[in-house]
């Protein structure tokens, strides 16, 4: 992307997770509820063109195969060459190594480990942080969180450390 340049297009597709997480109080279970990056973009004031579609509502320990296939036909389709995706945490890896391969796209899967409705959530970096990223990456998959930039294949999630940390090859 050059500087000077008019910003390319954005496809975001929504899939669920923590990000768009509603708890109502602490008697009651978590509910998917409706994504919440559109809000986060308003209040952030963005000014490049995008476009925001929901996959599903789903908590990522609840994707299967045929979702991760859903989600790749989507990207495929698109005709943006750059591909936010917002999914949850716990098996996000798995979702962008389902990505690979995909022809001609940067594709950026980002996520939080606190709703986005929570004050303090990681949610408004991640997604700040992926923004940049899936305009400024070349073709491939990526992971945005915690400020860095991950390759699947070089990724997993920390449960205890609540991060996205570097492996080894």
């Amino acid at each position: 992307m050059n500087p000077t340049s008019e910003p390319e297009f954005v496809q975001i597709f929504t899939t669920g997770g923590t990000i768009d997480k509603i708890y109502y109080d602490a008697k009651d279970d978590y509910t998917v509820g409706d994504p919440q990056i559109s809000k986060l973009l308003e209040e952030a004031r963005v000014n490049f063109p995008y476009a925001i579609e929901a996959l599903f509502k789903k908590d990522s320990l609840e994707m299967t195969e045929a979702d991760r296939a859903r989600i790749r036909e989507a990207v495929a389709a698109s005709p943006a060459r750059r591909v936010l995706i917002t999914h949850g945490t716990d098996t996000m890896v798995e979702t962008a190594r389902a990505l690979a391969g995909v022809p001609g796209k940067t594709v950026v899967l980002v996520g939080a480990m606190q709703p986005a409705r929570f004050l303090g959530s990681d949610a408004e970096f991640n997604i700040g942080y992926a923004v940049a990223a899936v305009q400024l990456l070349p073709a491939g998959v990526y992971i945005a969180m915690n400020g860095e930039v991950f390759t699947p294949d070089r990724v997993r999630k920390n449960r205890e450390r609540l991060r996205f940390e570097r492996t080894e090859p």
